[in-house]
């Protein structure tokens, strides 16, 4: 059909179809020769399957952007958000609170440990949230008379997100120098060397604000050891900076507990929480505050400068409500535990008996596959986007991994969908090494 535009002009209004709406868009980390490809354009999903453009119905192995933890499609969170903006509409968090925010905030500190955790700030992405965490954390040192702590030390091979501060955090080369990103006061250390990060703070803990990890770096699903995590949680004690825990990807049972930094002997003083908290609905994201940092801004009555139009509205809020009772209703998490054990046993089967499959790395529901190329060494970074497209050919979604692809189920999955991803990746590595052998 056609609709009259503002200026009096027309265009072609269609579901994605024609020229001009395929052309119109510029979608995000795909080459320009993929635009407009009708194979890669999304028009519904329903359950763990997304349907396309070209007519394909394709089983989703990554939870959308590792965000729909339950499945598409969810009736109670769908109409707790239509019932939100029918009532609400608009409300902000921005020099006013709503009380869906204020609803929203006392039950994560529920599910968080509100013996532990004290306050709740709302925003819009893992990545806006990461940046957040970095503002507190440094305004919570001024605040303590040691201004100085400007320093933010993440970890080589993380993923926080592609916002300024969060690039800056980043620790894979993704084109920072490109873009201008300022890391001066960012340093990076080796996952799972102690002994690196220690160095680091002999030369220069009393200028660290923050460290912020991954509990399962997001690129390479690689966990970290529990030798680790203690022994950051002793140069916390040492050296007096923040412990942030990038949960975007972890929270919300993916790793076999509402959240990884649970299993931890001490609790992080800022949690980082996205990708599970509207089950993939809305744009929303938390930082969940330990009381001792909340404290420090009480006690100087301090104004955190931060605000996102969109953070902690109605229907954002209302969403996550309802995606933390649909956790409970389906007992997401015991679900998400039992899923894995499959996954391990079916995984470590892949690993043992195909000659392609290299190692699995990751944690419960949060996983990767290593390949090897035809010459027997790691297949290159480069083959990686053919691969998934191979995948996707056999009827699966997965995105790119290091040297491999992810494998992050919904918590949902039957165990005939489990069979069924890796059939299809099965099927798509094999495609993919007889295509690289003709050529």
């Amino acid at each position: 059909m056609t609709e009259i535009l503002s200026n009096g002009a027309t265009a072609q209004a269609s579901e994605g179809h024609g020229e001009g709406a395929a052309h119109a868009l510029w979608p995000s980390l795909l080459a320009p020769a993929q635009h407009g490809d009708d194979t890669l354009c999304a028009v519904s999903a329903t359950g763990v399957r997304v349907r396309f453009a070209d007519g394909r119905e394709l089983l989703d192995g990554s939870s959308g952007l590792w965000n729909t933890h339950l499945g598409y499609g969810n009736a109670a969170i769908a109409d707790a958000a239509a019932r939100a903006l029918r009532d609400a509409s608009y409300l902000s968090v921005f020099r006013y609170e709503n009380v869906y925010a204020r609803r929203a905030a006392a039950a994560l500190l529920d599910v968080c440990g509100a013996r532990h955790y004290g306050r709740v700030l709302f925003s819009t992405s893992g990545g806006a949230a990461n940046d957040l965490a970095m503002k507190v954390a440094r305004h919570y040192h001024a605040l303590r008379g040691e201004e100085r702590r400007k320093v933010v030390v993440g970890l080589r091979g993380s993923y926080h997100g592609l916002t300024y501060g969060s690039f800056g955090l980043t620790g894979e080369d993704l084109g920072q120098r490109l873009y201008g990103v300022d890391q001066r006061l960012v340093r990076h250390v080796t996952a799972n060397d102690p002994e690196d990060i220690a160095e680091l703070m002999r030369r220069q803990g009393s200028q660290v604000a923050a460290v912020v990890v991954e509990p399962v770096l997001g690129s390479g699903a690689v966990p970290l050891t529990r030798e680790y995590v203690e022994a950051l949680l002793r140069l916390r004690e040492e050296h007096g900076f923040l412990l942030v825990a990038d949960e975007v990807a972890t929270g919300f049972g993916r790793t076999g507990s509402f959240f990884a930094s649970r299993e931890w002997a001490g609790q992080p003083d800022l949690l980082i929480a996205s990708k599970g908290l509207t089950n993939g609905t809305c744009a929303a994201a938390v930082v969940v505050a330990a009381r001792s940092v909340a404290a420090a801004f009480d006690a100087g009555g301090a104004i955190l400068t931060h605000g996102e139009t969109q953070a902690g509205t109605p229907v954002t809020c209302a969403s996550i409500l309802a995606t933390l009772s649909e956790m409970r209703r389906l007992d997401a998490v015991a679900s998400g535990s039992r899923l894995a054990a499959r996954l391990d046993a079916v995984l470590a089967e892949l690993v043992a008996g195909h000659p392609l499959v290299a190692e699995t790395t990751g944690l419960g529901c949060f996983r990767s596959l290593r390949f090897l190329g035809a010459d027997g060494a790691p297949l290159r970074q480069a083959e990686v986007p053919d691969l998934v497209a191979a995948i996707r050919r056999a009827g699966a979604i997965v995105h790119p991994g290091v040297n491999g692809v992810q494998l992050l189920p919904a918590l949902t999955y039957t165990e005939a969908e489990l069979a069924e991803l890796v059939e299809c990746v099965v099927t798509g590595l094999t495609a993919h090494a007889r295509s690289g052998a003709r050529g």
